[in-house]
């Protein structure tokens, strides 16, 4: 592709057609090349690099261009001299014992990003998004993430109703739930989290029969932050 069209993979619709995406820096391309070894969907993946990584060993193809290409196709303040531009990952089946999250309209690609990195420390955690989230492609996500894109198996544009045909266990936070301690969190196989400003639809909640639960905090403040609640959560799940 010329640089130009890699360009585009910026934008949403482009990546869809052109089923591939951008992953910038050094550590996320590392984690890519790590993955690949597993992924043989990522084997179609090439590097561009600047002069000062034209040495960087991979098992891709290396395409060497100046320092100003880098920084046109860059969308960082410093580009770090590296970019791979990767195949659309595909989410793997299943495991045994894997737990799910989804999350419903997430909107912060920091957010996003922050969530996968925390699932792939933990392991064994798919991430399944509503239709409206932000794109799991977007660099952004994928920078704030630091590679852990590709290790967390990814479903786009799971409707919240089809939750109940694949789990029969779904567990929400709820300031007036049980406490994410008791015994009867950990024995859920799916846990939903809202939007960062409007939270979850109670209703169709209401009608999947999900179980509330809540993190008690002793301060004054309504909330926590979408990711450091997570945090929190995948933490509790991984201890018990």
């Amino acid at each position: 592709m010329k640089l130009d069209e890699l360009r585009k993979l910026h934008v949403r619709k482009h990546r869809e057609a052109a089923q591939r995406f951008l992953v910038e820096g050094e550590h996320p391309v590392l984690e890519l090349q790590k993955a690949a070894m597993l992924r043989p969907e990522l084997a179609g993946t090439e590097l561009l690099v600047t002069r000062e990584h034209a040495n960087w060993r991979s098992p891709f193809p290396v395409h060497v261009i100046s320092a100003l290409q880098m920084a046109r196709l860059s969308d960082t303040r410093s580009p770090q001299g590296i970019i791979a531009v990767a195949p659309l990952l595909r989410p793997i089946a299943p495991r045994r014992g894997e737990r799910a999250v989804y999350l419903h309209e997430v909107a912060d690609p920091g957010n996003l990003g922050t969530i996968l990195r925390t699932l792939a420390w933990f392991g064994r955690f798919r991430c399944l998004l509503s239709s409206g989230s932000v794109d799991p492609y977007n660099s952004k996500v994928v920078r704030a993430s630091s590679g852990a894109i590709f290790h967390v198996p990814v479903e786009e544009g799971v409707a919240l109703p089809a939750l109940a045909q694949r789990y029969p266990r779904i567990a929400c936070l709820d300031l007036k739930g049980e406490g994410i301690d008791s015994p009867g969190f950990r024995e859920c196989d799916v846990y939903v989290f809202g939007n960062e400003a409007r939270g979850l639809p109670r209703a169709e909640l209401a009608e999947l029969k999900a179980r509330s639960f809540t993190i008690h905090g002793g301060g004054s403040i309504e909330s926590l932050n979408l990711a450091a609640a997570l945090n929190m959560c995948a933490y509790e799940l991984h201890r018990a």
